[in-house]
């Protein structure tokens, strides 16, 4: 029988120290799912309109990678 892994919501981190390099890798990884399934929404839509959403998902997905991106490099600084 193997363990359940511990549910991890927003509150668990609430009194832990931040580690911005693993938020940021979470981020990352959060949103390379979002773009992986819109990208193939935009190949498996049935008509313009549905892959015209998915597009917008997908640029919208590129945009907030590259401001998260942004965000690490600044606090660096």
């Amino acid at each position: 029988m193997t363990a359940l892994a511990p549910k991890v919501t927003a509150r668990s981190f609430v009194n832990e120290p931040v580690d911005l390099g693993l938020l940021f890798h979470r981020l990352n990884n959060q949103l390379g799912i979002i773009l992986a399934n819109a990208e193939l929404l935009e190949v498996k839509a049935a008509d313009e309109m549905g892959r015209a959403r998915a597009s917008q998902v997908v640029a919208s997905v590129l945009a907030a990678m590259a401001t998260a991106r942004e965000i690490r490099l600044r606090s660096h600084e």
